[in-house]
């Protein structure tokens, strides 16, 4: 899972963290999103996770609750890595049963940060949030899929 997981940083990093994110839709057709990502500590139970934050309303959270697995894909040049994975979601639509409430804006900041953003005035970001009505969107890792590395590709000739 480490492995995996540093795969993605080295090419989030090269690429402003941002991801292909893939839920599926109620007729089962896949439905794609541009979205940036961060990696940080799951807020209740401490294990990494994969985090975007997304405004209310969308298709992408309307998918994910009724479906609540997703992908993302990462690239940088012709190297890539897809994560697969459950997704909990955490917002005012989306109440958690471990993360309280009053911890969203922190998670919202702490996403946000992860994937590399910064806000000069964090109580205006704060209210965006809330007017948006964004949600933390958490994808555990399951399964890790790449292209070949130079040294894989070695080792089969």
């Amino acid at each position: 899972m480490a492995l995996g997981l540093d795969h993605v940083r080295k090419l989030a990093r090269n690429e402003d963290w941002l991801a292909i994110l893939i839920t599926q839709r109620p007729d089962g057709r896949p439905s794609v999103s541009l979205v940036n990502v961060g990696i940080i500590p799951h807020p209740a139970e401490g294990h990494e996770v994969l985090a975007l934050v997304s405004r209310g309303n969308t298709a992408k959270l309307r998918n994910l609750r009724a479906d609540p697995t997703a992908t993302l894909v990462f690239r940088s040049g012709w190297d890539w890595v897809s994560v697969t994975g459950p997704v909990e979601l955490v917002g005012p639509d989306d109440a958690h049963r471990s993360i309280p409430a009053e911890q969203l804006p922190t998670l919202l900041r702490d996403i946000y940060a992860a994937a590399g953003g910064s806000h000069s005035d964090l109580a205006e970001y704060d209210r965006e949030m809330r007017a948006d009505r964004r949600a933390a969107v958490l994808l555990t890792p399951q399964r890790f899929s790449s292209n070949p590395t130079p040294h894989d590709r070695e080792q089969e000739a």
